[in-house]
């Protein structure tokens, strides 16, 4: 059984009622390879997620982009991962860059989110990646093994985690890993895995890419065996997000 192919759309801050619907619309037209071949989540703002889930189609599937580290109360701002599975929102994405970064999320806060997340139930797509000064100063493994580390030191069943990498330099940046320099990383994430959770975690926990990921150079990094999709940003409200979604079907081919 090879791993799914799975293509997250993060949408980040950005959207209307208005375009959000049209965003949806495009979504339920295009013409994408089935279920059993592609996975597809996208993750609108908070506050367009009940509208998102009721319009899209039904073969994909919907993610909020963060969620607080522990039972709802007294954090005003913050939503909880009780509440998502309240609202029948499968899917949640921790740890991205953005807020690693802005909001000082440190590896372990992360790792707890991920833990309390699944615990009530969500799927989780867990973020790694370097900046370009670590990458630079030849740290990119270091950087990642520790940021993994934080989360299978809280994770015993990967079942329901999928791990994103995106290096930092090359989201938002038109910047993008080659295809060789994600496949290095993936692979180097796998064996990380294969010695500190299992084999088995290994070979089937999907590690998927991010960064400035287009319908110009997915089918390039779709084709690398360690490559099981990808997390998709600013592409992901635009046209060329179905053709991302089609790029699933290079590993079919393989």
């Amino acid at each position: 059984m090879g791993r799914k192919f799975f293509v997250g759309g993060n949408w980040k801050c950005n959207g209307t009622g208005e375009e959000v619907k049209k965003i949806v619309s495009m979504l339920n037209e295009g013409e994408v390879p089935s279920d059993d071949v592609v996975e597809v989540v996208v993750s609108p703002p908070f506050v367009f997620l009940p509208v998102v889930k009721s319009l899209l189609r039904s073969d994909f599937h919907v993610a909020a982009q963060n969620c607080w580290v522990r039972k709802g109360g007294a954090f005003t701002g913050e939503v909880s991962a009780e509440m998502l599975v309240n609202l029948g929102i499968p899917w949640v994405i921790l740890g991205h860059s953005e807020r690693r970064a802005l909001l000082n999320e440190s590896n372990e806060f992360v790792g707890d989110k991920v833990a309390y997340a699944l615990s009530q139930g969500l799927k989780v797509i867990a973020c790694v990646g370097e900046t370009l000064e670590q990458r630079e100063s030849g740290s990119t493994m270091a950087v990642v093994a520790a940021q993994t580390k934080a989360i299978a030191e809280q994770v015993s069943n990967w079942a329901n985690v999928v791990l994103a990498y995106e290096p930092v330099w090359a989201i938002g940046t038109g910047k993008v890993a080659t295809p060789a320099q994600a496949q290095e990383v993936h692979c180097e994430l796998r064996k990380w895995l294969q010695g500190n959770a299992g084999a088995e975690v290994a070979a089937t926990t999907r590690i998927i890419y991010g960064g400035s990921v287009n319908g110009a150079n997915c089918k390039e990094l779709a084709a690398k065996p360690d490559v099981d999709g990808f997390l998709v940003g600013g592409a992901s409200l635009k046209p060329e997000f179905i053709d991302i979604i089609k790029s699933a079907t290079v590993k079919k081919s393989a």
